[in-house]
């Protein structure tokens, strides 16, 4: 075992927090983990964790030689995806993290071109309208919409969205299309549970802002849950614009109040792609973010286009 594998092996207890996650980070033993960090600190002729049954911390002498370390692991881990990156052939797993609400209807129908110009590329998707930690849980790229924190992540704006309100023909066709926002107080009003929707929706036109109390029979935090609800024709929905885009092109959605803009200012999100800078921007990852931004570019109707 060479020097450097202990110093690895070490980093990544420290990340993971315990020797058992650096084990199964590592496809490793625990028994195999301690040795490893316990033949560094030997060699070292240091102490650089606090050991107790309940608990690891970094000695004074480790938290410093791990930020050393640390910064060379990923000098070395760019430089590596760097080289990498030359090869032609993009082949191999990528694993992408896209919201529950946005991937299916807006993302993944537009895969088949990707995956038709990259044959050996293998995509493995999960759908999450949280915010994973993209390093421990071994995720390449996401798309999030907000604000980004200030984390150790790459991130891309590609684009903003707005909000719309839209509904199935088949309410409209019971309950009537509303012709200004006020008729919405008439309306089922479904609503999502989050900071910036609430029970009073927001409209502006020629300068007027408007506001109106809403109700209805069903609330959620999961935009899917409340694009079905509208789609089985429940009542009306407020959703960002690219959720409903193929149900629209489809006629299974109808937008209403569409010369107003929906929940201006606080409603306007903008959309990125990220990634963690410490794995570098292998092929695989830059591929992905190209294909995003060509994507995102094609659909000027739907997604205002901002300078990044």
């Amino acid at each position: 075992m060479d020097d450097f594998a202990w110093i690895e092996t070490f980093i990544k207890v420290v990340e993971s927090g315990s020797f058992s996650a650096a084990a199964r980070a590592t496809n490793s033993s625990i028994s195999s983990v301690a040795r490893q960090v316990q033949m560094l600190e030997k060699q070292l002729g240091i102490r650089l964790l606090n050991r107790t049954t309940r608990s690891l911390s970094l000695t004074e002498p480790g938290r410093r030689f791990h930020e050393r370390v640390s910064e060379v692991a990923r000098e070395l881990s760019n430089a590596k995806s760097e080289a990498s990156s030359f090869s032609e052939e993009v082949k191999g797993e990528l694993r992408v993290s896209l919201r529950v609400s946005t991937g299916p209807t807006f993302i993944v129908p537009a895969l088949s071109r990707l995956l038709a110009q990259y044959p050996h590329l293998r995509l493995d998707i999960s759908l999450t309208d949280e915010r994973a930690d993209l390093v421990a849980n071994n995720i390449d790229v996401a798309v999030w919409m907000g604000v980004i924190p200030d984390t150790d992540l790459v991130a891309r704006r590609l684009s903003q969205t707005n909000r719309i309100i839209c509904g199935s023909p088949d309410y409209f066709q019971s309950h009537g299309m509303p012709c200004v926002p006020a008729d919405l107080a008439h309306h089922n009003c479904l609503r999502y549970k989050g900071p910036s929707y609430g029970n009073v929706w927001k409209f502006e036109k020629d300068g007027e802002h408007q506001e109106v109390a809403v109700d209805g029979n069903l609330r959620t935090a999961n935009g899917a849950v409340l694009l079905g609800s509208a789609l089985a024709g429940l009542g009306l929905v407020m959703v960002h614009e690219w959720m409903a885009r193929l149900a629209i092109e489809n006629g299974q959605l109808v937008r209403a109040l569409a010369d107003y803009r929906v929940s201006p200012g606080a409603g306007d999100v903008d959309v990125y792609v990220v990634y963690p800078s410490s794995r570098g921007m292998s092929r695989k990852v830059r591929i992905f973010v190209d294909f995003l931004v060509d994507l995102f570019d094609q659909e000027p109707a739907i997604l205002s286009r901002q300078p990044r």
